[in-house]
């Protein structure tokens, strides 16, 4: 090969990435439910980062392993998994509004570890966009320019948040949730599929949104809105597709 001031450049700029690479630190997976295997599942496909342990709490252990993985008590994972060697990720849900998440975080953190964030390669995340430690930023989500989110916020795929809103610490936004502009979230919220906020209203902490709701009007902590479940047709299907001559189309 030539020896160019490109070419050098290109081979210095790999030795860079490889030995960054290198001198990551292997991560524990704190979880061994189904949220911890969709962690999994990102990391070893779609990450340079190396999953190498999990934890749970000792009542929750599944065996000595999971997915070829040894589980360790987590009483016991600062001595066998030090956080001088390792990093973490909690991987855990959203129940009771999120703050058992927020607790083990938070334990995690006394123990000396370093909580890391996961955001996917095809996020289409801004580069604007803040975020903090021990969040899950999953593919082909919709987030705006100049969005802050906080700690150990979870988006899924098809969430979208409109520029210039913040969304708080500990809170969940399921697939397909909307939160427009100038939208400001409290803590620990969590939005089900099709939740809709409308634009530049406030939202206090720990509120609950269900599935298709829409809110256009600002809340207080812990208001839960919840929209009512379709009632089915006292049809059959194929006495609606007879009825409605569906299948003719």
């Amino acid at each position: 090969m030539e020896f160019t001031t490109d070419n050098c450049r290109s081979r210095i700029a790999r030795q860079t990435l490889v030995t960054a690479i290198q001198l990551m630190k292997p991560i524990i997976l704190f979880g061994t439910g189904k949220i911890a295997e969709v962690l999994l599942y990102f990391f070893t496909h779609y990450s340079d980062r190396r999953v190498v342990a999990c934890t749970t709490d000792r009542d929750y252990m599944p065996g000595a392993e999971w997915h070829d993985l040894p589980v360790i008590p987590f009483d016991e994972i600062a001595h066998s998994h030090p956080p001088e060697t390792h990093d973490m990720f909690v991987a855990l849900g959203y129940q009771d509004m999120n703050t058992l998440r927020e607790e083990r975080c938070a334990q995690a953190r006394r123990l000396g570890y370093t909580l890391i964030s996961y955001v996917h390669p095809d996020s289409g995340l801004p580069s604007d966009c803040v975020h903090g430690d021990n969040c899950f930023i999953m593919n082909q989500v919709h987030i705006h320019p100049c969005v802050r989110l906080g700690d150990n916020v979870f988006v899924w795929s098809g969430a979208m948040i409109g520029h210039h809103s913040t969304v708080g610490d500990n809170c969940w936004l399921t697939s397909s949730s909307k939160i427009s502009g100038a939208v400001s979230i409290g803590k620990n919220c969590f939005f089900a599929v099709n939740s809709t906020l409308g634009n530049s209203i406030k939202i206090g902490a720990e509120c609950f949104f269900g599935a298709n709701s829409l809110v256009t009007k600002s809340a207080e902590d812990e208001q839960v809105f919840v929209v009512e479940s379709t009632k089915p047709q006292r049809l059959t299907s194929r006495q609606f597709l007879r009825i409605s001559r569906f299948s003719d189309l």
